[in-house]
């Protein structure tokens, strides 16, 4: 393979150094899962570096959190000068990390610099000072926002770059520091994302990357110097954080754990535009997107033109090699393949038809590679193993139904909270969605997948734990703190009664 950039192994970024992982615990192989023979690093790991890292962020904190904001924002900003600098480079390792094709990859890396301008920008205003006159007779009130001290970032595999990224710059900003694990499937990303953070200048111990197996993981929230996890990923490892941190009460979490998301198209939508967004829905990014859309509730009186339609223009999605920008690039790996292979036997078994059968490619580059697939819902069934938990690749799940209030029963079903789409002209409908749908973002005649880091990212139920990110990230990443101001004299005509209170 030809045009490469090159990539050198660095070991662990720890007080502002770079610190090697000699006698190592464990060692893991990074393999692209577009092929199979682009070994892109080979990762050693020590499970004591965790605490390192976090006793240099904690030592950092106290400089940090005490610097001025308009410090704080000028690092940042000659982070995000760096960031759009090197575009090129990260959106390359994020495709060959990931497998995703290379105009996604390189949307992704695109979207890092935005975050630090709009962070500045824009959500800095909601953790802003705050006077209130008279808060008590006589007495200003302030409310002010300070940091919480060292976070701990875990990153996932489908946006290696971009979602720890949408954690660490509202923490970075608001004067936290930061420990930044990587998913294990996607550590080059996380190293040239701390090989940038270092280039900027940052003070010692303010960021720190340790790479590392789930024990790195496990002990780095269950750490005692840390006072918040930040993490998106699975519902499962979700859920073990949650229990590992169950006596560390005071830890704020910011979890956000994945959807089961559903789309309904009425009989009066946009029926093209409907079926473009919906297989974008579906099956960008390989289906690898927590926003995902994994159930399609079609009204009845267009449900045989809608399905036959969205069948024949999914056949047609390209599936192959980032490098050659495909619609569709691999899954991450070989289990995330048996997963998806598994579930369509699932959903046979449990009296769905398959309409298109996923299965593994042979291309040209060896990686995990499969075809999209649908299968048609016969009946729905609220405890239908198919039906109501996330697969995480490129299947989706069509219903029929014409009595709305029955589709929102649908999308209600799963426990997953994320996400909802809704294509219709009917506003009363689209404001009906709006009081019943049990979800954090609901999309009008437009797709589940996307974002706006303007606006806040989170689900209900176990899609996350109300602590949503994006805009609202900075909320999480701060404290609160209310002040009583009360500049006037002491006076005698104020005592309390039943005191006796002598003035010199």
């Amino acid at each position: 393979m030809t045009g490469l950039i090159s990539f050198t192994t660095k070991g662990d970024f720890i007080d502002g150094r770079w610190v090697s992982t000699d006698r190592a615990d464990g060692s893991f192989q990074d393999l692209s899962p577009a092929d199979l023979n682009d070994q892109i690093m080979t990762v050693s790991f020590r499970h004591d570096h965790v605490d390192e890292a976090c006793r240099a962020a904690r030592r950092a904190f106290k400089e940090w959190s005490r610097t001025s904001f308009e410090e704080r924002k000028a690092k940042l900003l000659k982070l995000k000068e760096l960031f759009d600098a090197h575009t090129e480079q990260m959106a390359q390792l994020i495709a060959r990390d990931t497998g995703k094709p290379l105009w996604d990859a390189t949307t992704e890396a695109k979207a890092l610099g935005n975050k630090i301008d709009i962070t500045a920008n824009h959500s800095m205003k909601l953790v802003s000072e705050e006077h209130i006159a008279n808060a008590l007779p006589q007495v200003e009130g302030v409310i002010r926002y300070k940091p919480r001290g060292v976070m701990a970032v875990v990153g996932p595999f489908n946006f290696p770059a971009h979602l720890p990224n949408g954690h660490i710059v509202p923490a970075l900003l608001t004067g936290n520091t930061i420990v930044f694990k990587p998913s294990e499937q996607t550590p080059a990303v996380g190293q040239l994302y701390a090989e940038l953070v270092e280039k900027a200048g940052f003070p010692a111990g303010v960021f720190n990357l340790v790479q590392g197996d789930g024990e790195s993981g496990r002990r780095l929230c269950a750490h005692e110097e840390v006072d918040g996890v930040l993490f998106t990923g699975s519902y499962e490892v979700g859920l073990k954080i949650k229990q590992e941190t169950i006596n560390h009460y005071w830890k704020i979490l910011a979890l956000e754990m994945g959807g089961k998301n559903a789309t309904v198209v009425w009989d009066d939508a946009d029926m093209d535009k409907a079926i473009y967004e919906t297989l974008v829905g579906a099956y960008m990014s390989t289906g690898q997107r927590c926003s995902c859309t994994s159930r399609l509730i079609v009204h009845d009186r267009i449900a045989d033109e809608f399905t036959e339609r969205f069948y024949q223009a999914a056949k047609k999605l390209v599936v192959g090699h980032w490098s050659e920008n495909p619609f569709m690039g691999p899954l991450i790996n070989g289990a995330a393949v048996e997963k998806y292979l598994r579930f369509q036997e699932i959903a046979n078994r449990e009296n769905c038809e398959t309409l298109m059968r996923g299965k593994v490619l042979d291309l040209k580059h060896k990686g995990h590679y499969v075809t999209p697939s649908i299968h048609l819902v016969k009946k729905f069934d609220p405890n239908s193993t198919y039906q109501k938990n996330e697969i995480f690749g490129p299947n989706l799940a069509i219903y029929r139904s014409s009595d709305f209030n029955e589709a929102m029963k649908i999308v209600n079903s799963s426990g997953y909270g994320l996400v909802m789409a809704l294509f219709s002209k009917d506003r009363g409908l689209y404001e009906q969605a709006l009081v019943d749908a049990r979800v954090g973002l609901l999309n009008w005649n437009r797709t589940t997948n996307g974002a706006s880091s303007r606006l806040p990212f989170g689900g209900m139920g176990k899609s996350g734990n109300d602590r949503p990110s994006a805009h609202f990230a900075v909320q999480y990443c701060t404290v609160p703190v209310a002040s009583l101001e009360d500049p006037t004299p002491f006076e005698r005509a104020r005592v309390l009664p039943g005191m006796t209170f002598e003035t010199k």
